[in-house]
């Protein structure tokens, strides 16, 4: 599977693509195999992101996951830049508990681009299994300005 590397204020990234989709985004990702006009795309994405000129992002998408897992990585895309939701949000529009839907946002393999900062818990913000934990959640919420009080 070939990787793009995109330096980032919150480090290197690495886009991963595999049969026309991207299927994970990895910290401290590195250059592998051959650039595909995808994983470009990808990249240019990305420093728009960052760059704060884009706030969606328009790529093929394939994350690994459950049906339930794709079902909460659905309600996470839906989720507009610089806003949030609560894992008890997203719960009721699923039909289930908070627990399994931050153990879903756990396994997001595409964080960032499918948005799982941008849930928070009722009472603060949450967990991040991403490098950097929490303060890499702060730091991507910051950079929507999507939790005011953080700025």
């Amino acid at each position: 599977m070939p990787v793009a590397a995109v330096e980032t204020p919150v480090g290197c990234l690495g886009i991963v693509e595999e049969d026309g989709a991207i299927v994970e985004l990895a910290w401290d990702g590195a250059d592998e195999g051959e650039r595909t006009p995808l994983l470009d795309e990808a990249v240019r994405q990305m420093n728009a992101y960052f760059a704060g000129e884009l706030t969606e992002f328009d790529l093929p998408l394939k994350p690994r996951g459950n049906e339930f897992q794709q079902a909460v990585y659905r309600q996470m895309l839906a989720i507009p830049y610089g806003e949030t939701r609560t894992y008890g949000q997203l719960a009721k529009e699923l039909d289930t508990y908070g627990q399994p839907i931050g153990q879903a946002c756990g396994m997001n393999p595409i964080p960032v681009i499918i948005p799982c900062h941008r849930v928070l818990s009722a009472n603060g913000i949450g967990g991040y299994s991403g490098q950097g934990g929490v303060e890499m959640k702060i730091a991507l919420l910051r950079q929507e300005g999507g939790y005011p009080f953080l700025i």
